[in-house]
């Protein structure tokens, strides 16, 4: 069975959809109207929503970055049944989102949200991992992981509770090898130090 090529989209100067005709169109705009046109752009597709978000390094609460992010892990971490055992692909941007939100989660000192986000990938993304025929998205999951792990390793949690959730984290890892290493030596510092 032979793999599908992807398309090459045409160079700039070729596309029939060439920008310099939207360019003027839009220079003739108001600002008001602008606005208008990204917001129903952004309402109508996630994508585009999240490129705007951190394009304008969009402030969000808590509770709303929590949910932005519960969203970007579903995204990242969809796929069709249809494609199991295949090299399918996936939302690269939901995973940038997901690193990005857990990281203004813990500069908001949301750290306990962000530990409970990052098993929640773990879940969902190492079942993606397990779906897949060479689990490409391993990297990105554990680019995701990363910046909870290296927080925690100067945390001032409770011993017990980052050496619970670094447990929860290896159980839940279906694969048994995303950031397996990285979750055994915290642990391992976190025991060593409750002794």
């Amino acid at each position: 069975m032979s793999k599908r090529k992807p398309k090459k989209p045409a160079p700039a100067r070729k596309r029939p959809e060439s920008t310099a005709e939207l360019r003027q169109a839009l220079s003739r705009r108001k600002k008001a109207e602008l606005v208008e046109a990204l917001l129903e752009l952004a309402q109508a597709d996630r994508g585009v929503l999240r490129q705007l978000t951190a394009q304008f390094d969009v402030a969000a609460a808590p509770n709303q970055l929590v949910a932005a992010t519960r969203q970007a892990i579903a995204d990242a971490t969809a796929f069709d049944q249809r494609d199991i055992n295949r090299n399918f692909d996936y939302d690269y941007e939901a995973y940038h989102e997901v690193k990005r939100n857990l990281g203004r989660l813990i500069e908001l000192g949301q750290l306990r949200p962000a530990m409970q986000l990052a098993l929640e990938l773990m879940k969902q993304g190492s079942y993606q991992v397990e779906m897949s025929d060479e689990g490409m998205m391993t990297g990105d999951i554990e680019d995701c992981l990363t910046v909870v792990l290296k927080t925690l390793t100067k945390c001032d949690l409770p011993a017990e509770e980052v050496i619970a959730w670094c447990m929860a984290m290896l159980d839940n890892d279906r694969v048994k090898f995303i950031a397996r290493e990285p979750l055994q030596s915290l642990r391992n510092r976190f025991q060593a130090g409750a002794r």
